[in-house]
């Protein structure tokens, strides 16, 4: 039994991590004489090294034989804008290469990315942490096997992070006094070879840009579902877990019917567990789109798809510096985009990450 909700098939640092420290001592010194090492152990050290270079030198001749085997490359980009908010309650991840973070992976898996947007409400501190956790707790618990393992397994995962994330958030809200009541929407799309899997919480959105043969134009295909209280199955669930949901907010006040974080309102049947939906890529497919609502208050589906296209076809724009044609085309949709959203009063913070999605000839 297929446990995803599949899409439909087609008709025919990233971070920087730093680490510094210092070491005092108020003793004089060990001056401990270091012996000399003989020719032979110089020669193994040597030999050592060189074997060490030249493994790795073989390992990254295989990572892109690998990714050639691949039907096609992805390349993230972001613009973000703050809005009327007082604070910018947004975060984001994009990672194009998450195979360099997770040893081990079978070699059957050619290629992870991830890609996420977290739209906060409260406070700024859900939507950071869940930027800075949510794919460590994936990272550590993805699993060894072949790719056909991992697919059988990576829903459970994905739920697993989602859970963690939220678990260990709602620790450090209570430690502090008053305690944090931030939340976060999530959408995460995790690319395994070419494969998408898409899980969400909230009202943030996944539009897929698939080019359809019938209609000979581009059309969006939504990857997520919105979690909205008015819904009959979200609203099922807060009214048996003892909460109520008034002018389609949970007791009035929150919006969203699944979160990160809203610690006040997880005993009133508010979930961290996502859904994940899976969709495999075709040659049809443009480019993928995640945004907060603060661009889907402002822009359909249709329209978004609509204004991207015609900046990407836009053939007066060029390559600049080091940058190519296509990586100018793309920051500038992603930044041209944010800025329509607010100047059409969105009035709340705007994120939008665009993945190209190229296939490799």
């Amino acid at each position: 039994m297929d446990l995803f909700g599949d899409l439909p098939e087609p008709d025919h640092n990233d971070h920087i991590k730093g680490h510094a420290a210092s070491l005092s001592s108020t003793k004089e010194p060990c001056l401990t004489p270091v012996p000399l090492k003989t020719n032979a152990e110089t020669v193994g050290d040597k030999r050592k090294y060189k074997n060490a270079i030249e493994n790795t030198e073989i390992e990254e001749k295989q990572r892109k034989k690998d990714s050639e085997e691949l039907g096609f490359s992805l390349k993230g980009y972001v613009a973000d804008r703050q809005g009327e908010r007082e604070d910018m309650q947004d975060a984001h991840v994009i990672i194009n290469d998450f195979l360099q973070e997770i040893p081990g992976v079978h070699k059957s898996i050619h290629r992870l990315a991830l890609y996420a947007v977290f739209d906060g409400h409260g406070g700024v501190r859900a939507s950071r942490f869940a930027s800075q956790h949510l794919h460590n707790n994936l990272r550590d618990k993805f699993p060894k096997g072949d790719v056909t393992q991992v697919e059988k397994e990576i829903r459970k995962i994905l739920i697993e992070a989602f859970k963690k994330t939220d678990e260990d958030f709602l620790k450090e809200a209570t430690k502090n006094k008053p305690s944090w009541k931030d939340g976060t929407t999530a959408v995460v799309v995790l690319a395994i070879n070419d494969t998408l899997y898409i899980a969400n919480l909230g009202d943030s959105k996944a539009v897929l840009c698939r080019y359809k043969e019938d209609l000979k134009k581009c059309v969006g295909i939504p990857l997520t579902t919105d979690h909205s209280p008015s819904l009959y199955e979200e609203r099922m669930r807060i009214q048996k877990a003892g909460g109520s949901v008034r002018d389609g907010r949970v007791l009035g006040v929150l919006e969203v019917a699944r979160s990160i974080g809203d610690g006040p309102y997880k005993n009133h049947g508010v979930t961290c567990v996502p859904d994940v939906k899976r969709c495999q890529l075709t040659e049809n497919d443009r480019y993928l789109m995640i945004a907060c609502d603060g661009l889907w208050k402002s822009y359909s589906i249709d329209e978004s798809i609509h204004y991207v296209n015609k900046i990407l076809e836009d053939k007066s724009i060029q390559a600049s510096g080091k940058k190519s044609e296509e990586d100018v085309k793309f920051d500038t949709v992603c930044n041209k985009l944010a800025n329509a959203a607010v100047l059409r009063l969105s009035g709340d913070n705007v994120t939008v990450v665009v993945v190209a999605i190229h296939p490799n000839k």
